[in-house]
């Protein structure tokens, strides 16, 4: 009776150990998914408050400098929180090819670029612009806004 006995124990205290292991596995495993779903709360608020608005005139002779061949257009931040207005910060692609020649100027005499703020955008296309239509789409945080124009 007492190898039964000796035998039950040694069971029991297997099981206490297993249980105790997998409950520290899915302590940490549950503790690593509620950090990585708070962090992506994060970014998605992020994204959510920021909006932009390309307000130039597609119309307007402004847009492209023929002598320069630099296309200036001006966009306003319509969010809900203050953006970064170097151009580091911003993506701009002309007729789908990524320009790294973008300089970012703010206007009105602003320290940042907050809601309701207007940013310069003076972009150097690659190779220059041919007549016919093009397209500048914006980039800021994921948020995208496309402006078309004609030469």
């Amino acid at each position: 009776m007492a190898s039964v006995s000796v035998s039950h124990m040694i069971l029991f205290i297997a099981s206490i150990v297993i249980a105790a292991s997998v409950a520290g596995v899915f302590t940490d495993s549950i503790s690593q998914v509620s950090q990585a779903i708070d962090d992506r709360g994060l970014s998605v608020s992020e994204n959510v408050r920021t909006d932009i608005e390309v307000i130039s005139d597609s119309g307007s002779a402004a847009v492209y400098d023929e002598t320069t061949e630099n296309v200036t257009i001006y966009v306003k931040n319509t969010g809900s929180r203050e953006l970064r207005s170097e151009s580091e910060a911003i993506d701009v692609l002309v007729d789908g090819q990524y320009e790294t020649n973008v300089t970012v100027t703010l206007l009105d005499g602003a320290d940042g670029w907050n809601p309701g703020d207007v940013v310069r955008l003076e972009i150097s296309p690659n190779g220059g612009l041919t007549a016919g239509d093009h397209r500048v789409k914006v980039i800021v945080n994921e948020d995208e806004e496309v402006f078309r124009f004609r030469i």
